[in-house]
């Protein structure tokens, strides 16, 4: 079966290419304990990039701006890390630096209006997290091709949904799906649109998980790590955007 992470897409068809290539080349192997060291330390990036910028920032005046940045940059180095089958470290790195600054500014931001909004976000990521780990562990969700293709095909389309409502807000101040600042009224379709959100971003850890076991299974090289580490980070910090928000319209 075919990769199934949207983020990890082109992982199955590069490892094949490579291994033709290599031949019977010695190669030191991917393991999961590379992937987990990997993933912590982008996740500690994240966070102390995260802690910086809610001590520097002032108050919430950068949040439009963090929010709608971080939308923009978000999709272009997760399509240019996922398209290209990067597998450098520096870009990785630049990414979870990136998304924790902005990170801290919107946070600090809806925790001034919200108190202890933060705590719930972070406790409600990772505790969606480690329950698919769970599910997943005991089989009781497994990667199946009908919900690869669900999943992928309902994140393209948050992806997609997402870049059209940003344009819009942009060019007409008016939230749509989705609402980039931290107080104001919502809409229905902004509650719909992040509580599918949300779903789709949980069921994507089974497609990493499982990626991440065969990649380790068929040996494919150890600097692969990284891209497997990416693709968790990265649905870690969209599931962290997406409680975030639907917390705070549930507070307003």
């Amino acid at each position: 079966m075919r990769s199934n992470n949207p983020v990890l897409n082109r992982l199955d068809e590069t490892g094949r290419v490579e291994a033709r290539v290599l031949g019977t080349r010695d190669v030191e192997a991917m393991t999961v304990d590379d992937v987990v060291v990997r993933t912590v330390g982008l996740l500690l990036v994240t966070v102390v990039a995260a802690a910086v910028s809610w001590a520097v920032v002032p108050e919430a005046a950068w949040l439009p701006a963090a929010l709608a940045g971080s939308a923009l940059a978000s999709i272009v180095l997760v399509l240019v890390i996922s398209l290209r089958g990067i597998t450098n470290p520096v870009p990785i790195v630049a990414y979870a630096v990136l998304q924790g600054l902005l990170l801290g500014v919107a946070s600090r931001a809806f925790e001034l209006i919200y108190p202890g909004i933060v705590a719930q976000a972070v406790a409600g990521t990772f505790g969606v997290f480690l329950g698919m780990a769970a599910l997943y562990r005991a089989r009781v969700i497994r990667a199946t091709p009908r919900l690869a293709r669900l999943v992928i095909g309902t994140l393209l389309g948050i992806a997609v949904l997402s870049v059209v409502n940003l344009v819009s807000y942009l060019v007409s101040g008016r939230p749509g799906l989705a609402t980039y600042s931290a107080s104001g009224e919502v809409g229905w379709l902004a509650y719909a649109f992040s509580v599918v959100a949300i779903i789709a971003g949980a069921f994507s850890f089974i497609l990493d998980f499982d990626l991440v076991e065969r990649s380790v299974r068929d040996g494919r090289p150890r600097r692969y790590a990284w891209l497997s580490a990416f693709g968790l980070i990265t649905g870690l910090v969209f599931l962290y955007w997406q409680l975030l928000r639907l917390l705070s319209y549930l507070r307003r």
